[in-house]
């Protein structure tokens, strides 16, 4: 379903914390509205001043209501399920928090859901993140700088006191933070497969290989949950020139040698998330997304994380 009318009528399942950023970046928006909340266990927030309706099944609030979008902001293990109903109820469009879904049998479930290849978004949101975007054009610039061959990057959260409650929304530090790796990854280079991984739930170390410009190169991925505070960076080489990425700060800079060759930064006053949410919804909203946030692309990205350790046929994310 397109808007008529110019504003675009939003649904949301979930009110837990990743919502808020959502909520967050829904408001500024003129062309929006949120006709009502799903979530069993929480009370509705406020949007622009005002409770949207607010149900406790999903069901119910699709046979209230016409929505363009559904947001699905729950636990990975329930996406399938939620996408599959707003898919099969209504002729809306579906943007599911990332991963879209934690295996591949329930990839091949939603694969052959009508429409979940026209309507079915995933938020693959750090391949939005200004740095990311800002190396990117970079690397696309300079041919003459050669291929990227080697990526290390690590992700940390403080979620390990957090005890039991991590695991049940996040799942684990690969599942929540290696599919955010895969997507910087992916706004990079040609990713083969993830060749390895030690998963230890809240820690993971995993390598993958990768393709870029005709080379085979070579990426180390580092999560962890064993943390005092987030901090979360990338760094690749391309020949003799070396490029890092502060995806915390939202900064990057690349220099060969001695010699700083460019830099990035932010305008100090953008919170991270809602600097990735931004030009997602943008994108999403425009009538032509990005194909990051496409099946195929969600598709692509959960082989790779889900069969991570088992080498596999070569895929671009």
């Amino acid at each position: 379903m397109e808007p008529i009318d110019g504003r675009t009528r939003v649904g949301l399942v979930g009110v837990g914390t990743i919502a808020r950023t959502h909520l967050e970046v829904l408001a500024e928006r003129p062309d929006v509205d949120l006709v009502f909340t799903v979530d069993p266990h929480a009370e509705p927030p406020v949007f622009r001043g005002v409770t949207p309706a607010h149900h406790r099944d999903l069901d119910d609030a699709l046979a209230a209501h016409r929505p363009h979008l559904v947001v699905i902001a729950t636990p990975a293990d329930s996406h399938a399920d939620l996408a599959t109903s707003v898919l099969t109820g209504s002729d809306a469009r579906v943007l599911v928090e990332k991963p879209l879904v934690p295996d591949l049998a329930s990839v091949d479930r939603l694969s052959g859901v009508a429409g979940s290849h026209d309507r079915l978004f995933t938020a693959h949101h750090f391949a939005f993140s200004p740095e990311v975007e800002w190396a990117a054009d970079l690397v696309a610039a300079h041919p003459e700088w050669g291929p990227v061959t080697a990526i290390t990057s690590a992700f940390n959260d403080p979620y390990v006191l957090k005890g039991e409650q991590a695991f049940t929304s996040y799942l684990s530090a690969w599942t929540d933070s290696g599919i955010n790796q895969l997507t910087v990854l992916g706004r990079l280079v040609q990713i083969m497969a993830v060749t390895s991984l030690r998963d230890e739930r809240t820690s993971c170390w995993a390598v993958a290989s990768f393709r870029s410009r005709g080379a085979v190169g070579t990426a180390r991925l580092h999560t962890s949950w064993r943390t005092g505070a987030s901090s979360k960076s990338t760094a690749f080489t391309c020949g003799d020139v070396e490029v890092w990425l502060d995806h915390t700060a939202m900064t990057a800079f690349a220099f060969r040698g001695g010699e700083l060759l460019a830099e990035h930064g932010g305008d100090g006053r953008t919170p991270r998330k809602i600097a990735h949410y931004r030009p997602l919804y943008a994108s999403l909203l425009s009538g032509r997304p990005d194909p990051i946030l496409g099946f195929t692309a969600a598709a692509t990205l959960t082989g790779l994380h889900a069969t991570a350790g088992h080498p596999g046929p070569g895929t671009s994310a």
